[in-house]
């Protein structure tokens, strides 16, 4: 969680030029999109379990984290899969496809909070509802 809270911060830059940290998270993906504007959740995570020592998913989709390392329960840095509740674009995590991954790091009974990228566009905490968003998944190495 150290290496992931290092990042906090980390922004998409508006216009024609890119964040080069996000594209560093972007190369841990075979996708290695070369915008900051591409979704970038996965991204970020992969990079950040490569500098932990592990081996991610390779994949730039959220979703691909379901079945990565082992079932856990709901833990502080537990990688967490979340898909929104309802259809279509999801502005707060740039997600098209609903899913968005991130770092666990509490819950109450209404929200959950996830250290994340592509969070608002940057890596930060966020809170999001229990109504808007399920869990789908949570990962352990």
């Amino acid at each position: 969680m150290a290496i992931a809270e290092s990042e906090l911060g980390q922004h998409e830059i508006a216009g024609s030029r890119h964040n080069p940290r996000i594209l560093v998270y972007h190369a841990t993906t075979s996708l290695a999109a070369t915008s900051d504007e591409v979704a970038w959740c996965s991204s970020f995570v992969n990079w950040v379990m490569r500098q932990a020592g592990h081996v991610g998913t390779n994949s730039a989709a959220a979703a691909s984290w379901m079945n990565w390392g082992k079932s856990t329960d709901p833990r502080y840095g537990a990688i967490t899969v979340i898909k929104k509740n309802g259809a279509g674009h999801d502005a707060r995590t740039g997600s098209t496809s609903g899913f968005h991954v991130g770092f666990f790091l509490r819950s109450d009974g209404t929200h959950f909070e996830l250290l994340g990228g592509n969070q608002s566009d940057s890596v930060k905490v966020s809170r999001f509802s229990h109504g808007g968003y399920t869990i789908r998944a949570y990962r352990w190495p």
